[in-house]
């Protein structure tokens, strides 16, 4: 193993790690903060595997917007921002057991996917344009459907959101 391998492997355990840690804290101002961590690693992989475009969107996009808005919408909410414990319904084990089942399934999908895809992390290739291209050409369809289920989830939230939506009086 290289230097730069053992590097990826330690931002890989911190970003599992914190992203462990987001799921079971009981602070929601604490789990948005581990998950500024869980992002921060994703982009130093990024930055190991020579994707510097994708390292900088991730840092801008994902911590520097999505996490700053989680925040101020946990802020400026009535959400209680300490330790609550209405918050676990006591299903900690079927959680579990869901989420080790996901986790084995998507493993094996991996390994059986992309198992003999081995590649050197000094191979490169993450520049603006090698991404653009990969993305409206080979990926291009997969991009379209993502961004019209997250604007369905945009729509659903706002609807969710909004208190003036539903059963009317007196018509």
């Amino acid at each position: 193993m290289s230097g730069q391998d053992v590097v990826f492997v330690l931002l890989g355990a911190v970003a599992i790690g914190s992203g462990v840690l987001v799921v079971t804290t009981r602070q929601i101002v604490h789990a948005a903060l581990w998950l500024v961590v869980s992002f921060g690693a994703l982009a130093g992989g990024y930055l190991v595997l020579t994707a510097e475009f994708v390292a900088w969107v991730q840092v801008l996009i994902y911590v520097g917007a999505v996490v700053v808005l989680l925040l101020f919408g946990i802020m400026l909410t009535r959400a209680p921002i300490g330790a609550a414990a209405d918050l676990d319904s006591g299903n900690r084990w079927a959680a579990l057991a869901v989420a080790l089942g996901t986790a084995a399934v998507l493993v094996t999908v991996l390994v059986m996917g992309f198992g003999h895809a081995y590649k050197p992390l000094k191979a490169g290739g993450g520049s603006a344009e090698e991404l653009g291209a990969s993305v409206f050409r080979t990926w291009v369809l997969p991009f379209e459907v993502l961004s019209v289920l997250l604007l369905a989830a945009l729509v659903g939230a706002i609807v969710l959101s909004r208190s003036d939506i539903g059963a009317r009086k007196g018509g």
